[in-house]
């Protein structure tokens, strides 16, 4: 056998530590500092090791994010020496583990340095050759219980993970989880053995500067927990540009299985795979994965078994789940990366293997597919009252009613944590309804932050601590005034907002986390959403309908006094300026044209906005398709309307034909050109959306895809296939182009981008309308709108003004259906009056169809007939998506309210 320099006889090597310097000057660690080879990497191990003497010695180190304590755990490892590795960052955890171990050796900072403090000169314990490292069992941080490895463990997972995840020597992956913690822990072992590289860096996702470094040093990919997915969802990771990710790792609990799905598709969209990993310290790190082709269509299970291990399913008979197939019981684990035992006192560092196979204590299912899946906790079982509950599955049912929560249980009754918002009395009734349990044996408390442990797991001891004891009744009423976040008076309370969100999208499962994206708001609420969350909260961010009701209270501005100045996003003002300008033009009362093409342009922004979400392609579709819908009947009904007592229409124009099949002789057949034209463009848009190969184009090129749309409808925008068009600038053909330019425009990331699309605008709009008076006037003025809505997000406004803009914009749709059939009836008395009378009648008529829309689904229900389906899985937050019936995109339809805007266009 060949051993390190520095190895004593007696122990097994580490073969990926003894073979650092074969990668010889491939770059081994990149920090924000620089950079460092595997051979110089080895050069410092070797040296280090030295420097830990000639006698095999129990080594504590305080882990850390840093290239010193990544060579201090390499030279222990090198040396045969028995490494306990402890949280660098909690001095407590030190001081417990240095009195109840008593080590040879501490290697800790001091002033940036890390001195070697030698403790003992000779071993204090006797160590057995096999002890290569001691971790804390999950959750058991500062406990003496420690998990025992031996040097063939180590090697082992790292070269099984390698081994599955094809770790590349060209991978570079970050370093997203702390040293001392299994999982991240293998991502170091796994990608040293590969000859990859390391970015070492202790900074957050959530930080800016870490996405700096990320993409400064190439990395290819990063592992994370599911609390990780709460910040990456924060900080809209999926909107980032990271082109050399190649693969998201996921373990370190149970990631739900509709954000599973949901961060496959996107990866699939953007060109990286997800796996989803299963494993306990007691195994090194990994027992199974999941392989990422099927972690969308599977989300639920953990996988198959890592290469070199395999799984049993041990009977527990009585357990919920058991069935006489043998398909379902303990998962029980068995490999070379199994642990040698525990051990809880200095004496047990000198036993061998205690332990041949790993009780998981997880309850498992094996799927016909060959898959497993983790159903319950054998351990977490509790029986309350003569009840055996599963406080998992408990998690899990809640989950589904979209509350977040960690559940506990004993013997005295189950215990709930759930976030600040969540109403405890609701939660209450859920759990004891699913569990069979009386109302008195659950507890439920809301907390600012569900209780977590260092490394982002749940703190289950933390769930039973906090908990007040059975009888009490502080915990149901949401504690003592001065601990709820609802007992202050602020200028805007999470649950005052999560009412908002209740009434404006007509849902009952609102929580402090969800978005307005999340939660199926789309153009049609979007106007009142932002309308009432100003005057709640004050200036709104750009981006506030991404961001959860919980980030946008704690960055909200104090509150603003009456009259105090307000901004007015550009989208909405343009839609409530271009209707006033469409309906006085055609009176006229003026003669300020432009404002329907203006439309076009934000129908296309919205359309990007609230349609590209992430979610899956057959969901997207359905969307767009209920949509379409909702422009389309109240469009008909009223057309028909017109058709049947109005004189000037044909029956093409109920069909929404009228520029394909009309006869064009009269003027009024084309009053509902812009109908027309966003209908067809909708449609073809499914139809391109409905493509596998355009959707992943589209997802992996946000802004380049819709440029390229906009490219491709030059072509018929200046018809150059020389159709015979008889009015071209109302033809869906020829207008194509500003919706795909809206669609950028909601892209546009950068001033580079913005500056080439409003080119493009410059260069495109003059000439589009027909020569005469005015038109020179109507060229500038959809120019001036496209190029507000490329450049400006918000305009500065006032609370009243806002209020007017947004009710407005809402019923644009409607108001323009209308006025052709209004103003005509009092222009001759007054121009003005038929500009007021035309906007009310359309905000009456917005009324009626949004009263109607919210009641369809009732009435069907009374009838027996099925209901419009209230929308899917949000694909995008991970919740519940629709808000109990679709919403259009466009010009406005709506409530007599200042709600929310138009199907796509408004």
């Amino acid at each position: 056998m060949t051993h390190h320099p520095e190895q004593f006889p007696g122990t097994a090597p580490v073969s990926f530590v003894r073979d650092l310097a074969v990668h010889g000057d491939r770059t081994a660690l990149i920090t924000a500092g620089g950079e460092l080879s595997y051979r110089d990497l080895a050069a410092r191990v070797s040296a280090a090791a030295r420097r830990l003497g000639p006698r095999r010695r129990l080594v504590l180190l305080a882990g850390a994010n840093t290239v010193d304590s990544l060579v201090a755990y390499l030279a222990a490892l090198a040396g045969g020496h028995p490494l306990l590795l402890v949280p660098g960052g909690s001095p407590g955890t030190l001081r417990s583990m240095i009195g109840a171990y008593d080590p040879d050796v501490v290697i800790r900072p001091v002033d940036g340095r890390w001195p070697v403090e030698e403790r003992h000169a000779a071993p204090a314990h006797e160590l057995h050759p096999d002890l290569a490292l001691l971790l804390s069992t999950s959750g058991s941080t500062g406990s003496p219980k420690l998990v025992r490895l031996s040097h063939g463990n180590l090697q082992s997972n790292a070269e099984s993970i390698a081994r599955y995840l094809d770790i590349r020597a060209t991978d570079r992956a970050a370093t997203t989880l702390p040293l001392h913690y299994c999982y991240g822990l293998s991502v170091v072992n796994s990608h040293l053995l590969s000859g990859a590289g390391l970015v070492l860096t202790d900074l957050s996702v959530a930080d800016t500067c870490f996405w700096d470094l990320f993409r400064d040093s190439r990395a290819t990919t990063f592992a994370a927990v599911p609390y990780t997915f709460d910040l990456l969802d924060r900080v809209g990771f999926a909107h980032m540009r990271l082109p050399h990710l190649r693969y998201l790792t996921q373990a370190g609990g149970r990631l739900a299985p509709d954000r599973v799905a949901r961060y496959a598709a996107l990866g699939r969209r953007d060109g990286w795979d997800l796996f989803v990993m299963y494993g306990q310290t007691e195994a090194t790190a990994r027992m199974a994965y999941l392989p990422p082709e099927l972690a969308e269509s599977r989300p639920e299970a953990i996988g198959v078994p890592v290469p070199g291990g395999s799984f049993r399913l041990r009977p527990l008979p009585g357990l919920p789940g058991d069935d006489s197939a043998g398909d379902t019981g303990e998962l029980v684990y068995t490999g070379p990366n199994v642990m040698l035992g525990y051990a809880e006192t200095p004496a047990d560092l000198a036993r061998g293997r205690t332990t041949r196979e790993l009780r998981t204590g997880d309850i498992a299912r094996r799927a016909p597919d060959g898959l497993y899946e983790v159903v319950g906790r054998h351990s977490r079982f509790a029986k309350i009252l003569g009840l055996r509950i599963d406080p998992q599955q408990v998690e899990a049912v809640l989950g589904r009613h979209g509350v977040d929560a960690f559940c506990a249980g004993s013997d005295d009754g189950l215990a709930v944590a759930v976030t600040a918002g969540t109403d405890p009395g609701r939660v209450r009734r859920l759990v004891a309804d699913e569990c069979g349990l009386p109302p008195r044996a659950v507890h439920v408390r809301a907390y600012p932050e569900l209780p977590r442990l260092a490394t982002g797991k749940p703190d289950y001891r933390a769930v039973r601590a906090l908990v007040p004891a059975p009888g009490g009744n502080t915990a149901e009423r949401g504690g003592p005034a001065e601990r709820r976040p609802s007992a202050r008076r602020e200028p805007a309370r999470p649950a005052d907002l999560c009412a908002l969100y209740a009434e404006i999208l007509d849902r009952d499962d609102v929580t402090e986390d969800s978005s307005f994206t999340g939660l199926g708001g789309d153009s049609l609420s979007y106007v009142e959403m932002s309308v009432r969350l100003e005057e709640a909260l004050g200036r709104l961010p750009g981006d506030w309908h991404t961001r959860s009701i919980r980030e946008l209270t704690a960055a909200a501005p104090a509150p603003r006094r009456a009259g105090r100045r307000r901004a007015l996003e550009t989208g909405v003002a343009l839609r409530a300026v271009a209707i006033v300008l469409i309906a006085g033009s055609h009176i006229p009362l003026f003669l300020v044209q432009g404002g329907a093409h203006i439309l076009l342009g934000v129908a296309g922004y919205n359309f990007a906005r609230f349609h590209l979400t992430a979610a899956a392609r057959p969901e997207r579709v359905r969307r767009l398709g209920r949509s379409m819908a909702y422009i389309a009947v109240p469009s008909v009904v009223w057309i028909t309307g017109a058709v049947l007592f109005a004189d000037g229409y044909d029956p093409e124009n109920i069909l929404l034909l009228n520029s394909v099949v009309g006869t064009h002789e009269g003027r009024q057949e084309w009053h509902y050109w812009f109908v027309e034209s966003l209908l067809y463009i909708l449609v073809l848009l499914a139809a391109v959306l409905a493509v596998p190969a355009l959707d992943r184009a589209e997802r992996r090129f946000p802004f380049g895809f819709p440029l390229a749309l906009t490219a491709l409808a030059l072509v018929t925008r200046y018809n150059l296939p020389g159709f015979d068009l008889r009015a071209p600038h109302l033809t869906a053909l020829v207008v194509f182009w500003l919706f795909a330019l809206g669609w950028a425009a909601a892209r546009a990331g950068t001033a580079g981008q913005r500056l080439l699309l409003t080119a493009v605008v410059l260069a495109t709009v003059p000439g589009l309308f027909p020569a005469g008076d005015g038109q020179a006037l109507r060229t500038a003025v959809a120019m001036t709108g496209l190029t507000l809505l490329i450049w400006v997000r918000n305009l500065p406004s006032l609370g009243p003004l806002n209020r007017v803009a947004g009710l407005l914009a809402h019923s644009s749709l409607y108001i323009y259906l209308t006025h052709f059939q209004v103003y005509p009836l009092l222009k001759e008395h007054s121009a003005l009056l038929a500009l007021i009378a035309s906007l009310a009648v359309g905000v009456a008529y917005a009324t009626v169809v949004t009263h109607l829309t919210r009641r369809l689904p009732a009435l069907l229900r009374r009838r027996g007939w099925p209901a419009p389906p209230p929308g899917g899985k949000s694909r995008e937050s991970g919740e519940i998506e629709g808000s109990g019936q679709p919403r259009p995109l466009g010009p406005g339809t709506g409530t007599g309210r200042p709600e929310a805007s138009t199907p796509v266009a408004a």
